[in-house]
């Protein structure tokens, strides 16, 4: 299949990577002129503007994975009314506002146009080697993807969730639950870095992630972290309020659901910002691990 990537972000090439991997044709844009580059020199074909994609006449599948919100938001606008025509597929793939994503199912189903909202997970490994899909909208387009979803995610990795909105939502839950569980695990290595014990935190992790119930792949890569510093102190200690935590409370009060969990990660974010923790070293050092972090010069 072709499929056109806007956005050569650190998710964007990866998936482009993954597709052709597996069979799929994939023509990239970026605004970044170094990563075009490098993108071409990996012998992927690119173009030089979006624009470019109005004067191709054969049926489009456009895939963008830009930041959420205002970028996201004005490249849909203007691949809606100047480059995608009737008959094509628009995707979503980063962690928009559901909201936003029914308002572009919306406007694009005006034109014929199919569009899904898709929330991606497995951060830049899954990117690359089998992602995690949940893809919201329309389903007859979702039909006609299905094989190609299925090819680029982990083995049962693809879920179809209906109407517009709601994989962009269950994204939002998806990434409320993990910052919740980072919290935890956090909150659990600092309480052991602290104690009376002179416990060896690899080792912990190692025996954790190979036989205990907690084990998972969060635990894999908590032991990948202190395998590679068991200090971990080359990770700010900063954390940043999680929008997907804020989505999930405010939905959370209109459904009239308590999740205090979420709450408290809120929270605990804040306190980053003022206390320097292990616990916060912790997390940053499991996203690291993830992919969504970047490490401190």
């Amino acid at each position: 299949m072709k499929l056109y990537m806007i956005g050569l972000g650190k998710m964007g090439y990866r998936l482009a990577e993954n597709m052709r991997d597996n069979g799929h044709q994939v023509v990239g844009y970026d605004v970044n002129e170094e990563v075009v580059a490098k993108f071409k020199e990996e012998k992927f074909e690119v173009i030089e503007s979006i624009e470019e994609l109005k004067n191709i006449q054969e049926k489009k599948v456009i895939w963008v994975m830009l930041p959420a919100g205002k970028i996201t938001n004005s490249t849909l606008k203007k691949i809606k009314d100047f480059v995608a025509s009737e008959g094509d597929i628009v995707i979503d793939g980063g962690n928009s506002d559901y909201q936003d994503s029914i308002k572009h199912a919306e406007e694009f189903e005006k034109k014929g146009i199919s569009f899904l909202d898709v929330g991606t997970s497995g951060g830049t490994y899954g990117a690359r080697n089998g992602a995690s899909f949940m893809i919201g909208g329309n389903e007859n387009a979702y039909k006609e993807l299905e094989e190609f979803f299925k090819s680029i995610s982990v083995e049962n990795g693809t879920i179809y969730t209906g109407k517009s909105g709601s994989g962009h939502y269950l994204k939002v839950i998806h990434n409320a639950i993990l910052h919740s569980m980072l919290e935890i695990l956090g909150e659990g290595f600092d309480l052991l870095n602290a104690s009376p014990f002179n416990y060896n935190l690899k080792d912990v992790a190692f025996n954790w992630k190979e036989s205990a119930v907690i084990r998972g792949w969060l635990m894999d890569l908590a032991y990948d972290a202190f395998s590679k510093n068991q200090k971990l102190d080359d990770v700010e200690t900063v954390i940043h309020s999680s929008s997907a935590c804020i989505e999930a409370q405010k939905s959370a009060f209109e459904l009239n659901i308590p999740v205090p969990m979420f709450n408290i990660t809120l929270l605990m974010r804040q306190r980053t910002q003022q206390q320097e923790t292990f616990s916060a070293s912790v997390i940053n050092s499991l996203r690291r691990e993830i992919g969504g972090y970047r490490s401190k010069n």
